[in-house]
């Protein structure tokens, strides 16, 4: 199943396998999505980066990785979190750890055995990541991973006018 959707939603309750989260670095929560993601998951998911934080990740998650935890009590079984780069800091990279953020995060839920995976707008919040260039390198990061593995991939907006910003975006690609 290689399918790309856009859905305005909430994306703490899409039934998919993972939900994507656009962290901070530190992993315990913010504003946005971020905080959104938190607060729907409980205390399981804010435990779990308080374990990677502990372990893998001291000095926080850097820009374009992505771990995963339990999805706590939203209907997903995952959620994969991954570091965006804010635009104004990493100009030169950004493009490069934008599509990582994609890549990884769809990498990530391959490896769990997802079959499907739902994308917020990353970066494009308070990282003021241009919404149509964001829009183009996220779609050209899924479709590269779709040419070779199966999966729905899910790309949520919370309102119509960003879903028509990426859809205009996309369009000629």
């Amino acid at each position: 199943m290689k399918k790309i959707n856009l859905k305005i939603s909430d994306i703490t309750k899409e039934k998919v396998c993972a939900i994507v989260n656009a962290a901070n670095s530190s992993l315990m929560g913010g504003g946005g999505v971020d905080g959104a993601i938190h607060k729907a998951g409980g205390k399981a998911i804010i435990n779990e980066c308080k374990n990677i934080r502990n372990t893998s990740y001291p000095n926080g998650l850097p820009t374009g990785e992505a771990v995963h935890t339990s999805a706590g009590n939203m209907p997903s079984t995952y959620v994969i979190h991954t570091v965006g780069p804010v635009y104004k800091n990493s100009i030169k990279e950004s493009e490069q750890l934008l599509s990582n953020c994609y890549t990884n995060s769809l990498q990530l839920a391959s490896d769990l055995g997802c079959d499907s995976i739902a994308f917020p707008a990353i970066s494009t919040g308070i990282y003021g990541y241009p919404k149509e260039k964001a829009a183009i390198i996220a779609y050209k990061a899924v479709r590269k991973f779709l040419n070779q593995n199966n999966m729905e991939v899910n790309f949520i907006f919370s309102t119509e006018q960003n879903k028509k910003i990426f859809e205009q975006s996309i369009k000629n690609l």
